[in-house]
């Protein structure tokens, strides 16, 4: 089984230039709502059987992606979001694992906070793990959620599979390679990383701490799988990367 750790959907893209791609000034563009078979077709032509999807952090959508999921749940499985300073940062966690997703996103530059606050993360951690959610932070070369601050959070909850986005690229790549081989509940997604990259975590850390990712639509299912295939050679080896080692973590049959 194929399953994609890392893709976002967006239904509201609201006021933003860049979310919405007009020119400054410009009104935004009517609703329209998302197709799901734009994510799906995608998949399909790559052979990618699962996709995770959570929207983007620049606007939380719980509830879109609660109804996405249901309405596709044999293709696709979602992260939720929470802001860890929201008074209903908890109940919200508690809501949404028992609404049917599978996973929680934190984006820490975005919404505010850094990753090694222990009195923001570790009652985020601590329902997760009640809940049986594992947990994916997106850290995009970000001073707030670098992978040793993401260690000193994750390190004591080691019931919390805790997935760090893109591998800490472009600069903390070596440094979260150190971190999945310090930590066995640490993993690597690999979405916006290099062929290189992924060879190396491959190199040190062997195929069952790497989780292949595309973040599509920034990226895309075909490229994702090339580069995968590009760096991890070995049949076995990239069937756990590319679908394996995330149907472990959501306790699926792969």
């Amino acid at each position: 089984m194929i399953i994609d750790a890392y893709n976002t959907t967006q239904d509201v893209r609201g006021r933003s230039d860049f979310l919405t791609g007009v020119k400054p000034g410009q009104p935004p563009p009517p609703h329209v709502p998302f197709n799901p078979r734009r994510i799906l077709d995608r998949m399909d032509a790559a052979g990618v059987d699962m996709a995770m999807v959570c929207s983007l952090a620049q606007r939380i959508e719980n509830d879109f992606i609660i109804g996405l999921v249901k309405q596709h749940p044999d293709r696709l499985f979602g992260f939720g979001q929470v802001m860890p300073q929201a008074d209903d940062a908890i109940a919200e966690i508690e809501r949404i694992a028992a609404a049917g997703l599978s996973g929680l996103k934190l984006h820490p530059s975005l919404h505010g906070y850094h990753v090694a606050d222990h009195g923001l993360l570790d009652p985020v951690f601590e329902a997760c793990a009640r809940v049986g959610l594992p947990i994916l932070i997106n850290a995009l070369d970000d001073a707030f959620c670098a992978p040793l601050a993401i260690e000193e959070i994750a390190r004591n909850h080691p019931g919390v599979p805790t997935i760090i986005a893109h591998m800490g690229a472009v600069w903390n790549v070596p440094e979260a390679i150190i971190v999945a081989e310090r930590q066995p509940h640490i993993f690597l997604e690999t979405s916006a990383t290099l062929v290189s990259d992924v060879r190396r975590a491959y190199g040190r850390l062997g195929p069952t701490k790497i989780l292949m990712g595309s973040e599509w639509p920034g990226s895309d299912f075909d490229l994702e799988r090339m580069k995968i295939a590009k760096a991890i050679p070995n049949d076995h080896d990239r069937a756990l990367v590319e679908g394996g080692n995330m149907a472990k973590i959501l306790k699926l049959a792969a």
